[in-house]
């Protein structure tokens, strides 16, 4: 049954079907997006399992749209909220298991969407699988980042996936290899709407020592290098050909530069925070200003790494 969480049920609250799970509306995303900004969810939607999410997207008005969300932590949630239904998996869905791969002697790792990079790259350490260490620098959770191809340390997603379960916005549970994602550079080729359930990755056999001593290196060099202790969404923009946006940020003169409470970190200047009070429409606009600035100095035009959503508080614009 449907449980609707701080609302009373209204005529607009029964076109939803039911779910196995809890809807609310107008529910909250600032309060686990990591910059800590932004609108409400027209209506939050957390599933108790897969089924019951298949059953709930199989019944939903087609016209409604639909957005999952991990963790926010690469991700701008506009001040006027997200229209239609955000889904957001429970922890039931963050299992990760290891099973036998085909090449024998080799392991491979099983984890649901819900679960978070440092969980998966654990497990497969303490497997003595390697390969996978850059998961540890990957702030979000695994559904994130096989949908947009996340990265570090000179590893992606791509490397290591093999097959995706997923829930796609007519309702279907589906596996797709990863060659039908068509992975490029922070991006995939997932529909919109739809819901990464479960992921198979494969590594290669390590031993646990040296793959834990290598976990233990990114970490280091994360909390030397990034901001991690701030209201912040990771990486601002993708790097271009060749180059490194960080860099380009700092030629431009941008490091520190603020924008109300929103600021370019001084620490990393890829990474824009939210020093306290800044709006969602703060951080955005300093994004862009940032992109002007860069593309005045170099010619170089900077794209969006950090997903952008919903709409704008003063005139509804997606």
């Amino acid at each position: 049954m449907v449980e609707h969480v701080g609302v009373e049920v209204s005529a607009v609250c029964t076109a939803l079907p039911p779910l196995r799970g809890t809807v609310e509306h107008q529910g909250s995303l600032a309060d686990f997006i990591w910059f800590r900004t932004g609108g409400p969810a027209e209506w939050l939607v957390r599933p108790d399992d897969v089924q019951g999410l298949a059953a709930f997207l199989a019944a939903l008005d087609p016209e409604v749209p639909v957005l999952p969300v991990g963790v926010g932590s690469n991700l701008i949630v506009r001040d006027g909220g997200v229209p239609g239904v955000v889904v957001r998996l429970p922890k039931a869905m963050a299992k990760v298991t290891i099973e036998p791969g085909i090449k024998e002697g080799s392991r491979r790792v099983r984890a649901g969407g819900a679960a978070m990079g440092i969980t998966v790259a654990s497990a497969a350490r303490d497997a003595g699988i390697a390969g996978l260490e850059f998961l540890r620098g990957i702030p979000g959770t695994i559904g994130g980042a096989v949908r947009m191809n996340a990265g570090a340390y000179g590893r992606d997603t791509s490397n290591i996936l093999i097959e995706v379960t997923l829930v796609t916005r007519n309702g279907t549970v589906e596996t797709w290899p990863a060659a039908k994602l068509g992975y490029t550079y922070r991006h995939s080729e997932l529909p919109a709407g739809a819901v990464v359930v479960e992921a198979l990755f494969e590594g290669t056999p390590g031993d646990k020592a040296e793959i834990g001593a290598e976990m233990d290196r990114i970490a280091a060099e994360r909390e030397a290098s990034q901001p991690l202790r701030s209201r912040t969404g990771g990486s601002t923009f993708k790097n271009p050909d060749g180059g490194k946006a960080w860099a380009l940020i700092d030629a431009a003169g941008c490091r520190g530069l603020r924008r109300g409470d929103a600021q370019v970190s001084e620490k990393h200047c890829n990474f824009l925070l939210n020093l306290g009070n800044a709006s969602s429409a703060d951080i955005e606009a300093l994004g862009e200003e940032v992109r002007a600035r860069v593309k005045a100095q170099s010619g170089v035009e900077l794209e969006w790494e950090i997903q952008r959503v919903g709409m704008l508080a003063d005139d509804g614009d997606k």
